[in-house]
């Protein structure tokens, strides 16, 4: 008898209609039909390397700036781990620069293996290499008045031609190279953004606050606008309990002869200057509106400052910092 002629063991024939029956049809369907979630971003590191005196420092401080978590001085043999605690969730550190280079000594030498064992793990490495002109590396620490890190008992220059053979295969492969030359720090800067920062890094943040001035100007403003020369809502019993976030305050307070005028003319004269604040390295800006108390005027011109700062196309936050305090 063949084998395929043989009878059946029923128990094995049980178990396996059981099987079926337990299996819920149309699975696949709702597989197919379910939305497919994105992979997560991979994490970002950045090694800022280069000549000594060629402006590291400043181009960590350009990424601080821009929210990157920053370890200065560190060891290579130490990448692959620093990079093993990064994460794509939470508020965990997902965005890495790393100033490496021959401050390590010894440790540097095994620079290109741990960057390559780096590049394996997954994370997304960028190598800028800052670089500068002898003439202006040796200017750079008569000025400082410090020794170059490989300098030892030889002068300046030896250090510096020291170092660039040590580096010339690196700056080959790197990713970018700066040459700070004819840099300033904030040229460096700038440049550093232009290379690293997404549209959302320089998107300017302003803040309008209102406040009032029996409580002192606030530290942090960079404009002051002073809206007293409005008839207080204080003195109209029916306003007094209230602030300049409702609507019967914010009516009474723009109904008043020039100050609907006043504080939107205000906020067209902000409008085309805001944008450079960007470019000088400050996005950040304060405005700070106040009038006696922080209540009623300085609070209904504050929203409608932010307002009109946001139909024009700008981020902007209110803070009422003196409201509630009577």
């Amino acid at each position: 008898m063949d084998a395929q002629d043989s009878p059946r063991d029923p128990r094995r024939e049980r178990t396996r209609i059981a099987l079926e029956d337990t299996v819920p049809e149309g699975i696949p369907a709702i597989d197919e039909a379910a939305p497919q979630v994105p992979p997560a971003q991979r994490p970002e590191m950045i090694i800022v390397t280069g000549m000594s005196g060629a402006g590291r420092s400043r181009a960590a401080m350009a990424l601080e700036d821009l929210d990157w978590y920053v370890v200065d001085n560190l060891p290579p043999q130490l990448l692959p781990a620093l990079a093993g605690m990064m994460t794509t969730v939470g508020a965990g550190v997902h965005r890495l620069a790393a100033v490496v280079d021959v401050r390590s000594r010894d440790f540097f030498a095994s620079f290109m293996k741990y960057l390559g064992e780096l590049r394996e793990t997954g994370v997304n490495v960028r190598v800028i290499f800052l670089d500068s002109s002898d003439a202006s590396l040796i200017r750079r620490f008569e000025s400082s008045r410090r020794p170059h890190p490989l300098q030892g008992t030889g002068s300046i220059l030896d250090g510096i031609e020291h170092e660039r053979t040590l580096l010339a295969g690196l700056k080959a492969s790197a990713d970018d190279v700066i040459t700070t030359t004819d840099y300033s720090v904030h040229d460096l800067a700038r440049r550093v953004r232009e290379l690293v920062a997404t549209e959302s890094d320089l998107a300017l943040r302003v803040t309008v606050m209102s406040f009032g001035f029996k409580y002192g100007l606030p530290l942090d403003a960079d404009h002051v606008v002073d809206v007293r020369f409005i008839p207080n809502p204080y003195w109209v019993s029916e306003l007094r309990h209230l602030t300049g976030r409702d609507a019967p305050v914010a009516d009474y307070v723009f109904r008043q002869d020039g100050a609907a005028a006043f504080v939107d003319g205000y906020a067209d004269l902000m409008i085309p200057a805001l944008p450079s604040y960007v470019d000088e390295l400050k996005p950040y800006v304060t405005i700070a509106v106040g009038c006696t108390g922080g209540k009623h005027r300085s609070v209904a011109s504050a929203e409608r400052i932010a307002a009109h700062l946001r139909a024009a196309g700008f981020k902007v936050s209110t803070q009422h910092r003196d409201l509630g305090r009577e």
